[in-house]
């Protein structure tokens, strides 16, 4: 029988099966998820954007460089030698801006204050804020924290007080 079926040119599996009742092959993308996934960054923001429709005050922007020393270190140094006791007799002599601002990190194009050799108002003021500064958030009321993370920031200061769309 194999070799009449072969003679004939017909295949042996398909030759005795009724092919009717077969549905005709779907060619349809039926991957899962993953194959319909796709990864984007996007990044973008209404604070410090001057032009356009949307306007957010820009208030301040803090960046301190230490030149290799330890930022606590230096900080506390510089205290000592400027006649302060403490970052509360700062606070009434730099009067940092009262209440709570919105922080964002600067990019790495920004120029920081040389703590050495920078004016020393502006760099205790500097301080002083980067010390009320969470990455967030800016709150004259919260107590100084002066840490290597805190004084290391590089950060745009806004007022949301002064958002208008």
């Amino acid at each position: 029988m194999r070799q009449d079926l072969k003679k004939k040119g017909t295949n042996m599996i398909t030759a005795n099966l009724d092919t009717s009742l077969l549905a005709p092959p779907i060619y349809a993308n039926i991957g899962g998820p993953m194959s319909r996934t796709r990864e984007e960054r996007v990044s973008s923001t209404l604070l410090g954007k001057d032009d356009g429709y949307i306007r957010c005050t820009q208030v301040i922007r803090l960046g301190l460089h230490f030149d290799g020393g330890d930022p606590v270190d230096t900080i506390n140094r510089i205290i000592d030698e400027e006649g302060f006791s403490s970052s509360s007799e700062l606070f009434d002599v730099v009067q940092p801006p009262l209440g709570r601002l919105i922080c964002r990190p600067l990019k790495s194009r920004f120029r920081r204050l040389r703590v050495m050799t920078g004016s020393r108002p502006r760099v205790l003021r500097q301080a002083l804020m980067l010390g009320l500064c969470t990455a967030h958030i800016y709150d004259s009321s919260r107590p100084v924290l002066w840490t290597h993370t805190s004084l290391l920031r590089v950060l745009e200061l806004f007022d949301p007080r002064g958002f208008y769309a």
